[in-house]
């Protein structure tokens, strides 16, 4: 027993010691680079020769940008003053490929979005690909909430390839605008060149992909591009949830009833709750005006 014990208190001094030198030379590590490429070394040839502590960079790439600043950024939720938004390709051939969602509702949703937009003014910018050969117009009932916006038409399936397109996100983004929510067909592509692309160029941007006014050619398609995009950055998002986030609080009756409007017409199950609840709880009017209620009368 005695005989254990000693050999115990040998072993623990052993690794005690032996971890003081290691951290030590881990100390002494991180104020120096190692070079191996002496070919007069010793032990096959390498020997580690201490070059000045300048040498070294562990900077990530886009080293302009504090990580911990980045990964903060995300944490706030959007607001007016901090988004701004792109429609790309929402035109007819586009949608006739689209298998990940229904096609009527895909619709429904952009439109959702984009009144969303309207309500709060949010900088929103439309592009399209190959209109007049292949692509066809954007959506009427998109063109009609902003009777006003440019169309920045391209040749490129990756939007980011397009300079005016750049130039209205950086105009945007120099107001503070810059986390850019994406509605797009396809995600596989269109989308996801697009967020890939941006991000790697102008990493102060943050890319909000709504995913359920976005469409791929199945719904694997769609779903793996996602993955992809939420690997390398991008914040996967529905469009209610934006709209919501841009209200943020009930509270501030400028845009509560232009919001609540816009739910009751595009937000299903959610819109008809509302109703519900204004006129059978509150006690509200109906929205609508029609014939007198008649009945019952039973049969006889």
């Amino acid at each position: 027993m005695h005989i254990q014990t000693h050999a115990s208190s040998r072993v623990i001094s052993f690794f005690a010691i032996h971890s003081i030198e290691l951290l030590q030379f881990c100390s002494a590590a991180s104020n120096a680079r190692f070079d191996f490429s002496s070919q007069d070394g010793e032990r096959n040839g390498l020997r580690a020769r201490k070059l000045p502590p300048a040498a070294i960079d562990f900077q990530a790439p886009h080293a302009g940008r504090n990580h911990e600043e980045s990964t903060m950024s995300k944490l706030q939720v959007l607001t007016p003053a901090n988004s701004q938004l792109i429609f790309i390709d929402q035109q007819p051939q586009m949608a006739f490929g689209v298998q990940s969602i229904d096609r009527q509702t895909l619709k429904n949703n952009v439109v959702g979005l984009a009144k969303a937009a309207r309500i709060f003014d949010i900088p929103t910018t439309i592009t399209t690909v190959e209109t007049e050969s292949f692509s066809g117009n954007t959506f009427p009932e998109l063109l009609g909430v902003f009777p006003e916006n440019d169309i920045l038409e391209r040749t490129s399936m990756n939007s980011w390839d397009d300079q005016n397109v750049r130039d209205a996100l950086a105009k945007n983004a120099a107001g503070g605008a810059k986390k850019i929510v994406v509605s797009g067909l396809w995600t596989e592509v269109c989308n996801t060149t697009f967020a890939l692309s941006a991000l790697n160029d102008v990493p102060d941007y943050e890319i909000y992909m709504v995913a359920d006014a976005s469409g791929g050619t199945s719904l694997e398609a769609h779903n793996r591009a996602m993955d992809r995009m939420v690997q390398a950055g991008v914040i996967p998002v529905t469009w209610q949830q934006v709209l919501l986030e841009w209200q943020r609080d009930w509270a501030r009756k400028e845009t509560y009833n232009a919001v609540t409007s816009l739910v009751k017409e595009h937000s299903g199950a959610y819109g008809m709750g509302i109703d519900y609840a204004v006129t059978h709880v509150h006690g509200g009017a109906e929205r609508v005006s029609h014939g007198k209620r008649i009945g019952p009368n039973p049969a006889k």
